[in-house]
């Protein structure tokens, strides 16, 4: 296989206040708006690549900080980027020493996974056509996480890849059997394939079918079930527009716009109620893309939030259902005694708590480098009240 030409350029900054990806082929200036959904900066350097270009040279220029403008087949580009990730995949890690440090030696693991991957490109037209032999049709899925196509546009594989398969689980939706229905999560909104903690809220006692709060509701999924378990009217909450879109459109499609209304709002909603339900983020840390907002909570802010809350927004004798899984602990990041102290400086007591064990694939797995601390991983459902 033989290396590409020297066709680069170096990256400007933007025109209208959009990312712009710079790059010469056949000896002309070219650009087009970079697109990143996880806010990257677009790459400083650009080469044209084909399908003459050896997985081997493509990692090494990934790795350097070269991206990769992809011309070649649309099939041939995703063995490649499959054959990176191989390269990357296999390189021996650093041996850690606590669950910490495991921690945070895989988080850079990702951080660098992705951005070494993030560098093969692929050129979109105005209605997020590609012009590429064997490519897909793609139109449908961008536009569901881009809005309308208004110019051409580059955008990495790694995320069309990602926005393909969000396309597809929207398409299908995530079945819930204490639903006995599907929920059809949107593309950068966080899908409830773990089933363990809406078992929780399907089995907890109510405490009032008159009214609830869902605060941070995602797809709709415990608005929905709280609806369906007889409570008389919910409101939940989100402060992402496409959360709120997508739980709109759940709560749509489910028949129950006539019990739950969606209202955009940070944390809770105007008014007391009787129950006050919250699944915010497990783990206290920085999100790298908009996937992992519903994943990491930066100094434990939205529970904090919602803790904080509480009192003020529940009625006399109601209940605070914080549903949280306890990997924090013990990967070392929030302790339970601070957990226990957030609840008591809220002026909050516990009335009980139900746990669960995870089903998911990587509880059991034991390459996973988290493995320890996801295999004694819990799940519970706290029941609070003002003390």
């Amino acid at each position: 296989m033989t290396k590409q030409g020297p066709q680069t350029a170096m990256n400007e900054n933007s025109v209208n206040d959009n990312p712009v990806v710079n790059w010469t082929e056949a000896d002309v200036q070219q650009s087009a708006r970079w697109r990143s959904e996880s806010g990257t900066a677009p790459p400083k350097r650009v080469i044209v690549a084909d399908d003459q270009m050896s997985a081997d040279v493509a990692y090494r220029l990934a790795s350097e900080g070269t991206a990769l403008l992809w011309r070649g087949d649309f099939q041939n580009a995703r063995q490649l980027q499959q054959a990176m990730a191989r390269r990357i995949d296999r390189k021996p890690r650093k041996p850690a020493t606590s669950p910490t440090e495991a921690f945070n030696f895989h988080r850079q693991f990702q951080s660098h996974r992705a951005r070494t991957l993030g560098m093969l490109l692929l050129p979109l037209d105005a209605d997020y056509g590609i012009h590429l032999r064997r490519a897909p049709d793609v139109r449908q899925a961008c536009t569901e996480a881009y809005g309308a196509g208004e110019v051409p546009s580059v955008v990495s594989l790694r995320e069309l890849l990602g926005m393909i398969g969000a396309h597809e689980w929207r398409k299908k939706g995530v079945e819930i059997p204490a639903l006995g229905a599907r929920i059809h999560p949107h593309y950068a909104v966080f899908s409830p394939v773990r089933g363990e903690y809406i078992e929780l809220v399907a089995k907890a006692a109510l405490p009032s079918l008159e009214l609830a709060f869902d605060i941070g509701t995602g797809t709709g999924v415990l608005a929905a079930l709280l609806a369906r378990r007889g409570v008389k009217h919910v409101v939940a909450t989100d402060q992402d527009p496409r959360a709120l879109a997508c739980a709109r459109e759940n709560i749509d499609r489910l028949g129950l716009k006539g019990q739950v209304d969606i209202v955009q709002a940070n944390l809770f909603p105007e008014g007391r109620a009787p129950l006050i339900l919250c699944n915010p983020p497990w783990l206290p840390a920085r999100a790298n893309s908009p996937i992992e907002h519903a994943i990491y909570d930066p100094d434990s802010r939205m529970l904090r939030g919602f803790l904080d809350g509480l009192a003020a927004h529940l009625e006399p004798e109601g209940e605070g259902w914080l549903i949280l899984s306890d990997l924090a602990e013990h990967l070392g990041l929030r302790s339970r005694e601070a957990l226990l102290a957030m609840i008591d400086t809220a002026g909050l007591k516990v009335l009980g708590r139900t746990d669960v064990k995870p089903t998911h694939p990587r509880s059991t797995d034991e390459t996973d480098p988290l493995h320890a601390a996801r295999a004694a991983e819990l799940t519970s459902l706290w029941r609070l009240a003002v003390r």
